[in-house]
C-alpha cells in the first residue's frame, strides 16, 4: 500500500503545477549566485511538463534528485533554499507531499532573501494562487508528523521555519 503521502496520480499533476510556480517565484535568487547551472530551472520545468501530462511518473521518480543537486552550486543560504525548492517541485511526480516541500523552501528562500517579510509575502502568494482542485488534493495529505511514511514524517521538512510554514498551509486549508 503506497503512504498517504503520495497521492494519486491526478492528485500529483495538479500539485505539481502549483510547486512548480511556488518554486519558479524564487528561482532568480538561485539563478544571480549561479548563473550557468541548469538543474534548478529544468527541475521547475519537468515539474510543469508532469503537470500537463507530457512526462510519465516513472521518468521523473529517477530524475527527482537532480535539481536538489544545483543547491551545492549556490554560495547563500536563500540560494540553497530556492534550489530545494525546485528539488522539491520535480520530486512531486514520486510524491505529492514534495509540493508543501516546495512551497516551504520558497518562503524560506523569499525569507532569507527579504528577511522580516520576504517569507510572510510568499505565504500570502502561495495560499492565494492555490486553486480549489489543488486545495482539496493538499488537504488529502496527513498532516506534518502524522505519517512517517515521507517527506512530511520526521527529517527536515518537518522542523524549523520548512515545518512552521508547511503547518501554517495544512491549518489555512483546514479552514478553508
Amino acid at each position: 500500500m503506497p503512504s498517504p503521502q503520495t497521492l494519486d496520480e491526478p492528485d500529483r499533476r495538479l500539485v505539481a503545477g502549483w510547486a512548480a510556480d511556488c518554486a519558479e517565484r524564487v528561482l532568480a535568487v538561485f539563478e544571480a549566485e549561479a548563473p550557468d547551472e541548469p538543474r534548478a530551472r529544468d527541475g521547475v520545468e519537468r515539474a510543469r511538463r508532469f503537470a500537463r501530462g507530457e512526462l510519465d511518473a516513472a521518468s521523473q521518480i529517477r530524475d527527482r534528485f537532480i535539481a536538489g543537486r544545483a543547491a551545492q552550486a549556490a554560495a547563500s543560504p536563500a540560494g540553497k533554499a530556492a534550489a530545494r525548492a525546485a528539488g522539491q517541485a520535480s520530486g512531486v511526480a514520486h510524491m505529492g507531499a514534495h509540493a508543501l516541500g516546495a512551497a516551504a523552501f520558497a518562503a524560506l528562500a523569499a525569507e532569507l532573501a527579504a528577511p522580516g517579510r520576504g517569507g510572510r509575502d510568499e505565504s500570502i502568494w502561495q495560499l492565494a494562487h492555490m486553486s480549489e482542485p489543488v486545495q482539496a488534493a493538499l488537504r488529502r495529505l496527513p498532516l506534518l508528523g502524522e505519517d512517517r511514511s515521507g517527506p512530511l514524517g520526521p527529517g527536515l521538512l518537518a522542523s524549523g521555519a520548512l515545518g512552521a510554514h508547511i503547518e501554517r498551509i495544512q491549518a489555512a486549508l483546514a479552514q478553508r
